[in-house]
């Protein structure tokens, strides 16, 4: 549906149920953000899946003749 059809159509709608449509606009506006919400990681979810070497901060031998 095109805006403008829509805006014509409220234009036309008494001021008692403009503000029905407003409210029934918020409910679905809150509906769908409750559906969008991100899910966070728990702290601690990813424990022993990640490894990082021993020698991690140890120079690379790349970048010797720069040092």
């Amino acid at each position: 549906m095109e805006l403008i059809q829509l805006y014509s159509k409220l234009n036309y709608l008494p001021t008692d149920l403009k503000s029905e449509v407003n409210d029934f606009i918020d409910f679905l506006l809150s509906k769908r953000k409750k559906e969008i919400k991100k899910k966070t990681p728990k702290f601690g979810c990813a424990k022993g899946q990640i490894y990082i070497s021993p020698d991690f901060d140890e120079p690379l031998d790349d970048f010797k003749e720069y040092m």
